[in-house]
Order: structure tokens, then C-alpha cells, then sequence
């Protein structure tokens, strides 16, 4: 496993924005890019739920749920994974986790987001 350090969370408006960042401290530059990515989050008494994960050509894909308001992005030269979250909505309040190389990859320690109102 590697260390996935994830920053950026924290309490925002409904409406507001916030950009979550997620380091791979010590990760080959060749091994990130090569890498699936993806973000998942976690409600209270609910399952985990795929968030947004760039395709296998490198295109990014998004949960229906945040279609035009969030945006996955990476710095390859950073080791850095990013989501950028605007207009949020109550219902986006969870945890959220990236992740490298699925489920059985690395995951971050989650960062928690709460929307209010």
C-alpha cells in the first residue's frame, strides 16, 4: 500500500465550493500514472458510493448525482489527485475517500464534508 494524504475538506453553504486534494507521498511517478484514480464518499448509514474515476484512456466519469458541478483533475508531476466540488448540495455531506488501483488498491484516511442547510 501506499500513503495517500488527503487535504481540503471542511464545512461550506449549500452553493458554496470546495477542492479536495489527495498526495501520493513516495509514489513513483511511472506507478502514478499508470494508476486507476477515483473518489468515493460515505454518508452515515450508507454504503460507499462512487463519486468520479477517470476511464481507462484517461477520460474522467462522474456519478450521476454530481454531473456538472464536480470535476476530477491530477497533477501528474505533484503525485497529486484532485476533486474540485462546486454548487453543493446538502446531500453531498459524507466522507470522501480517493483511491488508488480499486478496491483493493490504496485508499486516503477520508476527509470529511458537511453542506449545510
Amino acid at each position: 500500500q501506499v500513503t495517500l494524504v488527503q487535504s481540503g475538506g471542511g464545512l461550506v453553504q449549500a452553493g458554496g465550493s470546495l477542492k479536495l486534494s489527495c498526495l501520493a507521498s513516495r509514489m513513483i511517478t511511472s506507478t502514478f500514472w499508470a494508476s486507476t484514480k477515483a473518489w468515493y464518499r460515505q454518508a452515515p448509514g450508507k454504503e460507499r458510493e462512487l463519486v468520479a474515476t477517470f476511464t481507462t484512456d484517461g477520460r474522467p466519469n462522474y456519478a450521476d448525482s454530481v454531473k456538472g458541478r464536480f470535476t476530477i483533475s491530477r497533477d501528474n508531476s505533484r503525485k497529486t489527485l484532485y476533486l474540485q466540488m462546486n454548487n453543493l448540495k446538502p446531500e453531498d455531506t459524507a466522507v470522501y475517500y480517493c483511491n488508488f488501483d480499486g478496491e483493493h488498491g490504496s485508499w486516503g484516511q477520508g476527509t470529511q464534508v458537511t453542506v449545510s442547510s
